[in-house]
């Protein structure tokens, strides 16, 4: 058996060959120490999508000549600080990334771009002190992200700061909990530490997610000021695009879990050490990570300090607008809204496969139709990613591949904080628009309807089942509290909270014209057993 380090890249190279896996192209030893001694990116979420796709970014520009250095990871929450331990340490900072294809075909490629590995944790003085010393170090040019929306979250749903992160912004700069005062706290050290360029930039899978990620450290550093924490010139040194950017981003490449039937392929071909790492809180993660082909990473060109030339390895640079038109394009119309809406219909129906789903043809029609007949007339072409291909391809490859194995309770995660967007918006547009009639929209708000239903936690036969991790879960449980299957009205006025939250949707759903039609939806959903395959096939034409 092979076991996956640094010692085994030269002293196992037949083996691996003999395995079907790929080596680095480049000098490892040299590019972690240059990295080390002068770091220029940072990566904060060293989870599945970073070693699927960032990492590897940083991995090509290194074998094809355009960079001498590699990347620090950060790990940002406690719940994932085991994984330095667990999972990158036993293996010297390396992961084998499978490319999973439609063929069933695995692409296996150790991954050696990552120098370090740090964690984000002010009570881990090393760590701490040495997140403190990258941070203030001129040479650092980008740090980005890849966490979750939710990290990126300050307030309540009221709009008003969390009580938490008030009691953290009053314990001052110290030992700060919340990523977004870490984060923070860290710039200031650069500002301090005289003030260098730095790039900031969210790769997180939402709308607008830089002007997120400044509106989270503005927040933080104005509240730092108003308690005499930071000094004013703070705020205007994050302010000045000259100084601090945060650049607009949209990425897409489906990432799930680590897969056991890949950890198995892997011990098959001889590699050991490949188990999926199941902790009782945190991520899984692996020695490895599965993911597709296909990778669009569209990033606004606006680094005050330089950047590493990504476009060598198929990233798109341009304007902020076209980001914009981009970002609209997957996360609105032609990917994300799909996503969700086979992710609660499939809970509830009982899959645990997203291309399962799409062998389903009341399923594959329900996505198909939101996607090409309710989102494609309000999508904008942003030039460089034609729509239409997109969703084809979205539709008739990605979706279906049976190699990708994602699941519906992966993509549910967190669903209340997704639908502002990926519905939302849409809806915002139909109500905006003369020449749209919201009549037309019919399967959006069926989606929406969806969720509601499964936010019971009871499927589609009427076994109960847990709902994927949702910051506003026991809210939304709550305001349901007495909604039970075979019984429509008992649904009646409990769904008016939830659909007026303009916190969830980005409007009010009634004040749209839509509130009593999902009430209507609703309340066939809730008939009895199997009512959620019935509503689905009658209100697909």
């Amino acid at each position: 058996m092979i076991t996956l380090n640094l010692a085994a890249l030269t002293e196992k190279k037949g083996d691996f060959e003999k395995a079907g896996v790929r080596l680095p192209g480049f000098d490892v030893a040299g590019a972690r120490a240059r990295t080390v001694a002068a770091p220029e990116w940072v990566h904060i979420g060293t989870g599945n999508l970073f070693k699927a796709y960032h990492a590897m970014l940083a991995q090509a520009l290194l074998e094809k000549g355009f960079a001498d250095k590699g990347i620090v990871g950060v790990v940002p929450i406690l719940d994932d600080k085991p994984s330095i331990e667990n999972v990158f340490k036993p293996h010297d900072n390396l992961w084998i990334q499978v490319v999973t294809k439609a063929s069933g075909e695995l692409v296996k490629t150790v991954c050696a771009s990552m120098a370090e590995i740090v964690a984000a944790d002010p009570a881990d003085a090393e760590h701490w002190e040495r997140l403190k010393a990258i941070f203030q170090s001129p040479g650092l040019r980008l740090v980005t992200f890849a966490v979750t929306e939710k990290a990126y979250d300050l307030k309540a749903l009221d709009g008003s700061l969390r009580p938490e992160v008030v009691a953290q912004l009053d314990a001052g700069l110290a030992a700060p909990d919340h990523l977004m005062l870490k984060v923070t706290a860290l710039l200031f050290e650069r500002y301090r530490a005289g003030g260098a360029p730095l790039a900031v930039l969210s790769t997180d899978n939402f709308s607008h997610n830089g002007d997120r990620l400044k509106a989270a450290v503005l927040t933080a550093a104005g509240e730092w000021q108003k308690r005499g924490a930071v000094d004013g010139g703070f705020a205007a040194w994050l302010s000045d695009g000259k100084k601090i950017s945060f650049p607009l981003s949209m990425i897409d490449k489906i990432t799930p879990f680590p897969s056991d039937s890949v950890a198995q392929a892997l011990a098959d071909a001889g590699i050991a050490g490949m188990e999926v790492q199941k902790p009782a809180r945190g991520s899984l993660s692996a020695a490895f990570v599965n993911t597709e082909e296909t990778e669009y990473l569209v990033i606004e060109d606006v680094f005050p300090n330089g950047r590493p030339p990504l476009e060598k390895a198929g990233v798109y640079f341009t304007d902020r607008e076209t980001v914009d038109k981009v970002e609209r394009m997957k996360v609105c119309t032609c990917l994300n809204p799909l996503h969700t809406a086979l992710a609660v219909t499939g809970c509830v129906l009982g899959f645990n496969s997203i291309a399962g789903e799409m062998k389903d043809p009341d399923l594959a029609a329900l996505a198909t139709k939101i996607g090409y007949d309710e989102g494609l007339p309000v999508v904008t072409d942003p030039g460089i990613i034609k729509p239409d291909v997109f969703i084809n391809e979205v539709l008739t490859k990605r979706f279906p591949n049976p190699a990708i194995p994602d699941t519906p309770q992966r993509i549910a995660t967190d669903t209340s904080q997704k639908l502002g967007i990926r519905f939302g918006e849409t809806i915002k547009l139909y109500v905006a628009r003369s020449d749209l009639d919201m009549n037309n929209l019919k399967l959006i708000p069926l989606a929406i309807a969806i969720w509601c239903r499964y936010l019971l936690g009871i499927d589609d036969e009427g076994n109960p089942f847990t709902p994927s991790p949702d910051p506003l879960l026991a809210n939304l449980q709550d305001a349901l509290r007495g909604v039970t299957l075979g019984n429509p009205d008992s649904g009646k006025g409990k769904l008016k909270a939830i659909l007026s939250n303009e916190k969830i949707f980005g409007l009010d759903l009634y004040e749209a014209g839509l509130g009593e039609r999902i009430e209507g939806y609703f309340a066939e959903l809730l008939a009895g057993k199997g009512a959620v395959r019935k509503t689905l096939r009658k209100y697909l034409p």
